[in-house]
């Protein structure tokens, strides 16, 4: 069958690869375009697999909002450098996974993976992470999500660029309150809300290090006793967010900005792109090597 340019083109739209697979692809399978769309696939398939090792660390955070307010999801997609993460197919592909992480039911990323990117459509939220990978030619990861619900609240977001997010659950306040508090969550990362949700071994860990730095001093104990309290309450006040200085008034802390507005911080979720991933120091001369032979 001859492989016509129309038929080359259509296969384009359908698959968003490049005119030369394209073309190979319907060669190969004689100009069946659903044979060629399906040996593209698991070509993805195999070089998705390639790339698996390789650390991706860059990517995007990404928030959406149910239309009355009450949901929301936040989802970090990850690739390997921000060049990609700034090309619009993988923003697409991140837009639609946070967008069916709102609409869906999924309680893992490996679960969510399974399921249909698009409602009603049979490409799984993994196979156009595969095609991606092959079209794009870098790892891609759906490394994490939350997924948020409020009944008498309300959920408010803020996303520094692409890298930070946050979504602060609010009682009391305004909306324009919440993306303020969400702003602070972004630029001073606390802990969590309140002293009484410090994890205890946390705690434990800070007292110790302050008493080893008390018993130094070669003080009385009921006097470092009182050096070790002050200096656990100048912790707490550091790492929650209702003892930390706000952001736009440092002359205030938000309990107080709270307090003031009769509004309550429930919980709030932050997610930065990377963070906790170890990135490896790759060997520029290995790496070309490596693409000259096709890994």
């Amino acid at each position: 069958m001859a492989i016509t340019a129309a038929l080359v083109k259509e296969l384009r739209e359908r698959t968003g690869s490049g005119m030369m697979e394209c073309k190979k692809a319907l060669v190969e399978t004689n100009g069946d375009i659903e044979a060629a769309i399906e040996m593209m696939r698991k070509s993805g398939q195999a070089k998705a697999a390639k790339k698996a090792g390789r650390t991706a660390a860059d990517g995007v955070v990404v928030i959406k909002h149910s239309d009355d307010g009450k949901r929301a999801a936040m989802v970090e997609v990850n690739c390997e450098t921000d060049f990609v993460a700034k090309d619009e197919n993988f923003k697409s592909f991140a837009d639609a996974v946070a967008e069916r992480v709102l609409g869906g039911t999924a309680a893992s990323v490996e679960e969510l993976l399974e399921q249909p990117l698009h409602e009603g459509e049979d490409t799984t939220v993994n196979q156009a992470r595969e095609a991606l990978i092959s079209k794009i030619g870098e790892n891609m990861n759906v490394r994490r999500f939350e997924r948020f619900g409020t009944d008498g609240g309300l959920l408010a977001s803020y996303r520094h660029g692409v890298r930070i997010g946050v979504v602060v659950e609010l009682t009391g306040g305004d909306a324009t309150m919440g993306k303020d508090i969400a702003m602070h969550v972004a630029a001073s990362n606390p802990v969590c809300v309140s002293a009484e949700e410090v994890p205890a071994d946390l705690l434990a860990k800070e007292r110790d290090i302050f008493m080893a730095q008390a018993a130094e001093s070669g003080k009385p104990e009921n006097i470092m006793e009182k050096m070790v309290e002050g200096r656990i309450r100048k912790y707490l006040a550091e790492i929650t967010l209702v003892g930390q200085p706000f952001v736009k008034d440092p002359d205030t802390t938000v309990g107080k900005l709270l307090d003031g507005a009769d509004a309550k911080v429930s919980g709030f979720k932050r997610f930065e792109v990377g963070e906790g991933i170890e990135k490896k120091s790759e060997n520029f001369a290995e790496e070309v090597m490596a693409q000259v032979q096709g890994a």
